[in-house]
């Protein structure tokens, strides 16, 4: 549904930070399921751990938050271009079930749950090979850059 191209124009971070490389499937309002390839030429592989690599699970989180700010930012029908950012407010329920290691592709789920004053609550989870990888409820907030 969209590619690296168009994620770019609703997410403002770059390589290394940009998590998301395709979305597969987007409901306005109400869902998104996004993908990331895992490869092992990313750099926080060198440090996490270099004999056997795992992905951060602070990577893990962002990759879902970002998949939760696109479908924020559609559903807002806003751009970053156009002085809006997306930012996290708090993370909850945090949990890890599984490694992700290079090769994997993670599947980033999120639901939209609630907005309440431009904060945005959204329920994540994170799968490779329909296994649950990871999951947390994620807080986010638009703000207009200064």
């Amino acid at each position: 549904m969209m590619d690296i191209n168009e994620i770019k124009e609703y997410l403002p971070q770059r390589y290394p930070f940009l998590l998301v490389d395709r979305v597969l499937e987007l409901t306005l309002g109400e869902s998104i399921v996004a993908l990331k390839n895992v490869t092992g030429n990313e750099n926080h592989f060198n440090g996490h751990f270099p004999e056997l690599p795992i992905m951060p699970g602070v990577l893990i989180i962002e990759a879902m938050a970002q998949a939760a700010g696109i479908l924020g930012f559609k559903t807002l029908d806003k751009k970053p271009s156009e002085g809006s950012i997306y930012m996290f407010a708090g993370v909850d329920k945090a949990r890890f079930k599984r490694q992700v290691i290079p090769g994997d592709q993670l599947i980033l789920k999120a639901q939209y749950v609630s907005d309440k004053k431009g904060l945005w609550k959204f329920e994540c989870q994170a799968y490779v090979e329909d296994k649950l990888a990871a999951s947390a409820t994620i807080l986010c907030i638009d703000r207009q850059r200064p």
